[in-house]
Order: structure tokens, then C-alpha cells, then sequence
């Protein structure tokens, strides 16, 4: 016999958080309801779970507009990181996402040094688009130049 019941957190092949499911009443018995995880799915839970998806959804959208202004200004600029390189423009060391986090703080835009993908650390001279994940929808590019000291 299924039970209906909302999510309160994301469960592996049943929902995500929010989502009203159907589930076994021994799974949602002894599983989700003592561990928090989901609620019996009445009228009135349902309309908590409803504000809560709302509210929710808005602070999701708000969040992606700021990382959309974000990502125009790191679109608009370009960083320069001067290193001191020896033969072949080889750098001594590299430089590294923290490295690229610093540069962007001196252009005024404060982000962490872990939404920048960087594949390997950069070790030669040269001009770079480095992207910076902010959302998960959305990624700037940010043009780098790794110069002499």
C-alpha cells in the first residue's frame, strides 16, 4: 500500500526536495518520517511545502541574477599576472585558481577561488580565457594574461 508524502530533502529514485511522492507506508514509517527526511502529505503540509518551493525558487532566481552581473563584468575585463619566467617561457611555479581569485580581487570582483575551473595550473606565458563557474546555468570567461616580471 503506497503512502503520499513531501520530501523534505532530495532521496535517490523517489524526489526532490518538495516533491510530493508515493511510498511504501513501511519505507516512509520506519525510514523517511523518524529521520526527517518526509512528512505525511495533508492539506496542510502541503501548503507549507508549497511556500517553501516558492520561496525557495525566488531566492534561486535572485541568486542567479547576481551571478548574471557578475559574470558581465568579469566578461568586460581582462587580468594580468606578472611572473617571473626563465627560458621558453616557463614560469618558476604556477599559477593557480588562488592565484586568479587574487587578480580578480584587484579588479574590485570577490569571488571564491573555487568556482575557478582550471583544468591544470597555468606554467607558460601567454593568454588564457579562464572560466569561472558562478551558477550552476551560468559561466564567465575571463581573459588572462600570464606576463614576464
Amino acid at each position: 500500500m503506497a503512502t503520499k508524502i513531501i520530501l523534505l530533502k532530495d532521496v535517490d529514485n523517489l524526489g526532490k526536495s518538495g516533491d510530493v511522492v508515493s511510498a511504501s507506508e513501511g519505507y516512509a514509517r520506519n525510514f523517511l518520517f523518524p529521520r526527517g527526511i518526509a512528512l505525511s502529505a495533508t492539506e496542510q503540509n502541503i501548503k507549507v511545502a508549497e511556500a517553501n518551493r516558492k520561496q525557495k525558487t525566488e531566492a534561486m532566481e535572485k541568486e542567479k541574477q547576481e551571478a548574471a552581473k557578475i559574470a558581465d563584468a568579469i566578461s568586460k575585463i581582462s587580468c594580468t599576472i606578472a611572473v617571473e619566467a626563465g627560458k621558453d617561457d616557463k614560469l618558476f611555479g604556477s599559477v593557480t585558481s588562488s592565484d586568479i581569485q587574487k587578480a580578480l580581487e584587484a579588479e574590485g570582483i570577490n569571488i571564491d577561488k573555487k568556482k575557478v575551473e582550471l583544468k591544470d595550473h597555468i606554467t607558460q606565458i601567454g593568454i588564457f580565457q579562464i572560466p569561472i563557474k558562478l551558477h550552476q546555468e551560468i559561466t564567465a570567461n575571463l581573459k588572462l594574461w600570464v606576463v614576464k616580471k
